[in-house]
């Protein structure tokens, strides 16, 4: 009977501490952009990997219309970690440009990979370079994308008024795509890594020829405005089907972002995460490839970094002026 008891007390001791257990899980939800771009496959693995090697962590992605909306998720407490452009992360974090006045408390985890200004089109639009934009139906992204941020700074360099000079549409790249496939677009706008698989998917259309235009040249403008965001880059030729020559472009970096509130432990996990389990994110997207040590710098990230991610860093000898 005593040994009957005292199972009894173990158990209900046991199914006392069950509650704890679960009161313990810590729960995130990683923002990551449109279906047809890269942030929300990369996302998604990335939400996997920590659920499976951040003990009592439970991690969530979701489909969002990109930067900017991942921004004001966080700041609405809506979101815990997110993908973004880095100039939209700093006018988020200055709480200028879309973000006026409402500064948004972002902290950087971690450096990405570059992200690369498309602007798509196709053969028969009449477009072979920026100058021929004007009057053309074009995407300039979804409205609360850093694509449209960037694509307003690039139209700016070259004298071209969104608002005027184009039929301006405010499509995501998959919406772009089917547009363009339909003729009710002429060109959009995008900016992602590559391959991005909406441009793969417009470049494997058959009847119609991909053309990417080159607009490198905008970029001297942009950082004379806006500061060293930018630079000159390019896709390379057969990025994409139909891709036949490289694309002079401008790129960003791209920036993994969290709220400044979350615990220092937690933000260390999740950059010590990424890093030990590269090889099952690159399996997701291949611009994981690009996750390196190197490229964790101010000027990268833009935003400052976040205590948590600075001290696995420093761990790893990476110095973070």
């Amino acid at each position: 009977m005593k040994t009957f008891s005292r199972l009894l007390a173990l158990l209900a001791l046991a199914l006392s501490a069950l509650p704890v257990f679960a009161q313990n899980k810590i729960n995130i939800f990683v923002a990551t952009g449109p279906t047809a771009g890269v942030y929300y496959p990369l996302g998604g693995g990335l939400a996997d990997v920590l659920t499976k090697h951040v003990p009592n962590l439970n991690a969530t992605a979701g489909t969002t219309d990109g930067s900017m909306a991942n921004l004001l998720l966080m700041g609405q407490g809506k979101a815990d970690v997110g993908f973004t452009m880095a100039d939209a992360g700093w006018d988020a974090y200055k709480g200028q440009g879309k973000f006026d006045g409402k500064p948004i408390n972002v902290r950087a985890l971690m450096v990405l990979y570059p992200n690369r200004m498309h602007v798509v089109t196709v053969d028969g639009t009449g477009i072979t370079k920026m100058s021929d934009l004007k009057g053309k139906r074009v995407s300039t992204g979804a409205p609360n994308s850093a694509t449209q941020i960037m694509a307003y700074r690039v139209l700016e360099a070259y004298g071209i008024d969104p608002e005027k000079d184009i039929i301006r549409e405010r499509l995501d790249p998959g919406k772009s795509v089917d547009a363009i496939k339909d003729k009710k677009l002429d060109a959009f706008f995008w900016v992602g890594g590559v391959p991005t698989p909406a441009v793969t998917d417009l470049g494997a259309t058959p009847g119609l020829k991909l053309k990417l235009i080159d607009h490198s040249d905008a970029v001297e403008a942009m950082v004379k405005k806006y500061g060293p965001l930018y630079v000159k880059d390019s896709i390379p030729a057969r990025a994409y089907p139909g891709q036949d020559g490289a694309n002079n472009i401008a790129t960003v970096w791209n920036v993994l972002v969290a709220d400044s509130r979350m615990s220092d432990q937690l933000a260390y996990d999740i950059v010590k995460t990424v890093f030990e389990r590269k090889d099952d994110l690159i399996r997701v997207h291949a611009e994981s490839r690009n996750f390196d040590y190197k490229y964790q710098t101010p000027g990268a990230a833009v935003v400052p970094f976040h205590p948590g991610a600075l001290k696995y860093f420093a761990e790893k000898g990476v110095k973070i002026n």
